[in-house]
């Protein structure tokens, strides 16, 4: 069921209005481990995603499922501590429903975060990656099927996918705070088993920089709707390969959990400024 109609969205955005009066001008999408922003919020209201209409549930360690209202460094945000994935069995269009609740509540910016694994050799795991740009290798798109005008054009431009302007403002806070900040590509696969070595040869031949199973549909939907992005990957293991040890879900949470002041630091700095 394609829940992306105009009814749907607004049944969504009326409960949440009805839990808090808050307009929010920033969304945030918080990645595996990442969630720990949602405690530094002010004024905060919390909805589980389970009591918003249409919105599915996060079934993944990491992922808290509930979204907050709040404000952060003083400016109205919606934060989601939690994302859908397609391969908990969501299609494109439903993991990046919430984009457009975002959208009719009022957000204007988009800052999406996730663990990632490094695919550029030059990268260490509990490295902050601004995402350049990214390439979609899920083979699957949140457009697809029927347009809604009123939600954006049928073909979306999509040559800068992640804001130049924002990016600019983000390696200047990074720089402030002594911050080393990485800057690449993102490479979006389906999941949920983790890449083969021959495929992270594949993706760094291609251009690819981290990779992961989240964000691309929330970005291609938030551009669809025009609202401007920022991403920043938490590069949390180094891909298949890379080094003779395997991956696990246990090492991508240790390391967020390493980094999670420098995080902080860099996005209650980055929102105010954006």
């Amino acid at each position: 069921m394609n829940l992306l109609t105009g009814s749907h969205i607004e049944e969504a955005a009326q409960y949440i209005r009805s839990k808090s009066s808050l307009q929010p001008e920033v969304g945030l999408i918080m990645g595996s481990g990442l969630g720990i922003l949602g405690d530094h919020l002010e004024e905060t209201v919390i909805i589980p995603y389970h009591d918003i209409p249409h919105f599915p549930v996060s079934t993944v360690e990491g992922h808290a499922g509930e979204l907050l209202l709040g404000k952060l460094a003083g400016r109205p945000v919606l934060l989601m501590r939690g994302r859908f994935h397609m391969y908990e069995g969501y299609g494109p269009e439903l993991t990046a429903f919430p984009v457009r609740v975002m959208k009719a509540l009022g957000a204007t910016l988009l800052l999406v975060t996730n663990a990632a694994g490094g695919v550029n050799t030059d990268f260490e795991p509990g490295d902050l990656m601004l995402i350049s740009d990214h390439i979609n290798f899920t083979g699957r798109n949140p457009l697809i099927g029927p347009n809604d005008d009123e939600l954006g054009v049928r073909f979306p431009d999509m040559s800068e996918a992640y804001s130049k302007r924002l990016r600019a403002i983000a390696r200047e806070v990074a720089a402030g705070q002594g911050i080393t900040l990485r800057e690449g590509v993102y490479a979006g696969l389906l999941g949920p088993t983790y890449e083969t070595p021959a495929e992270i040869r594949m993706l760094r031949v291609l251009g690819s920089d981290a990779v992961g199973m989240s964000t691309v549909a929330e970005v291609i939907t938030a551009r669809h709707g025009g609202i401007e992005v920022l991403g920043i990957s938490c590069i949390s293991n180094m891909a298949a390969g890379i080094l003779d040890q395997p991956l696990s879900h246990a090492e991508v949470m240790e390391t967020t959990e390493r980094v999670k002041s420098r995080f902080l630091g860099l996005v209650t700095g980055l929102i105010p400024r954006l």
